[in-house]
């Protein structure tokens, strides 16, 4: 039986932040003379990578469009696409950071580059609690810390709570640097998070080094093929690690990283658990400590700990049992070009139109407003004036009218993970 309400609509994939110096005012005094030395030297690196729209660049190359940081013209977008509230992650580099770059290899604790680029973190979740605050309830802000200084990151997540953020993006990986999560030293974050109601976040980047005369041409092309095998990383590290055992409430979200590339991960590392078990068996003599402690399989814990953000896939739609309904959160990725918008209803009727309502109102946006501890009656009000409508999402989409550049880029509209592909299929 339908419901004709209109569907409330979470976006799980947001990108947004301060202009070049729009971190300033959010920035500690002392740190000003210094900032202005590294502003002026900031150079736009992506200056010619996808110039075909104004507002939409592929990844952090939109970072120069102003739909990042201003309100009004941003909303306007979202309303339109009829998304009642996004989760936002950055997408300007913070003050102290490489140019163009909203994550990097974190240099070591203790020294001046590390202060710098802490206070440069800091800056970013002064700056994101205000744009959060010109749009009450509808936009939900995600903490950045680094993890090396627990008791600073600690710290800082009371701090982000305390203004109303509502999650942590954890460090990425990349070629040059790993963020190994499974480290005891970790606990008091993990503790803290769990206590908060704080959902872990990880987002998925191209973790590659720029090509140059030492690292060659090769060097980019192998960073993004080699992402699918940082995807499963923090997964594996927590589970093994026995941290949703001593904290069931945490709840780890990845983001942009699709559901079914963990999928044969989880499988595996459920045989691996099981062989360790076995007496004699050569993964027992590295694992018992770990396995023998484990309250339930690897599989468990994803469907109870880990949830998938962003714009789905077909094949996400089809794995949706296995990693739970109650798991996957539809997302927009805007302003990526890469991302849904501006034909995010088309995006929602290739995924949704053949499901039912039910699953589709969760993973349109019922599981994130549970994650985020939102407040749905008032976003439902926001829904009924501007969010589909069932009979909406069943139509038919022409893809012919989905421009080719979006068909390419989005997977939505591709069909294909991660929108490789060979031409003619």
């Amino acid at each position: 039986m339908s419901n004709d309400e209109r569907y409330l609509v979470v976006s799980t994939d947001g990108h947004c932040g301060a202009d070049l110096y729009g971190y300033k005012p959010y920035l500690e005094s002392q740190y000003h003379d210094e900032f202005d030395a590294w502003a002026a030297s900031f150079s736009d690196g992506w200056g010619d990578l996808d110039t075909e729209l104004e507002d939409f660049r592929v990844g952090v190359a939109s970072y120069a469009s102003d739909v990042n940081w201003v309100s009004a013209k941003r909303q306007d977008y979202i309303d339109k696409e009829g998304i009642a509230a996004e989760v936002l992650f950055p997408n300007t580099a913070p003050p102290f950071f490489p140019n163009n770059q909203v994550s990097a290899s974190i240099p070591p604790v203790g020294g001046r580059e590390y202060e710098l680029r802490s206070a440069g973190l800091r800056a970013h979740n002064r700056w994101l609690v205000d744009f959060c605050k010109e749009v009450p309830g509808r936009r939900i802000g995600i903490a950045q810390t680094f993890l090396n200084d627990v008791d600073a990151a600690v710290k800082e997540i009371k701090w982000a709570h305390e203004n109303g953020l509502k999650g942590v993006l954890l460090p990425p990986d990349t070629i040059l640097q790993l963020s190994n999560l499974y480290y005891p030293r970790l606990e008091p974050i993990w503790q803290i998070c769990e206590e908060l109601g704080m959902p872990l976040h990880r987002h998925g980047i191209a973790p590659s080094e720029a090509a140059s005369e030492e690292t060659g041409i090769a060097a980019p092309a192998i960073g993004l093929f080699e992402f699918i095998n940082f995807v499963y990383r923090p997964v594996v590290h927590l589970i093994l690690a026995g941290v949703f055992d001593q904290h069931p409430n945490l709840r780890l979200v990845i983001t942009e990283q699709g559901t079914t590339s963990l999928q044969p991960v989880i499988t595996q590392m459920d045989g691996y658990v099981k062989h360790s078990r076995e007496v004699n068996s050569i993964s027992r003599y590295f694992s018992a400590p770990v396995v023998d402690n484990l309250k339930q399989m690897p599989s468990d814990y994803m469907r109870q700990n880990v949830y998938f953000g962003s714009f789905l896939d077909s094949g996400d739609i089809e794995n949706r049992y296995n990693v739970g309904v109650d798991h996957v959160m539809w997302g927009a990725d805007f302003p990526h070009h890469e991302g849904t918008v501006p034909f995010s209803r088309e995006a929602m009727s290739l995924n949704f139109a053949d499901l039912p309502e039910e699953e589709t109102r969760k993973m349109l946006g019922l599981n994130a407003v549970e994650v985020y501890r939102l407040d749905r009656e008032a976003l439902q009000k926001v829904a009924n004036d501007i969010g589909p409508t069932p009979e909406e999402l069943r139509r038919p989409v022409d893809l012919d009218q989905i421009p080719e550049s979006l068909r390419l880029l989005c997977n939505t509209f591709s069909g294909n993970a991660f929108s490789f592909h060979n031409e003619g299929e």
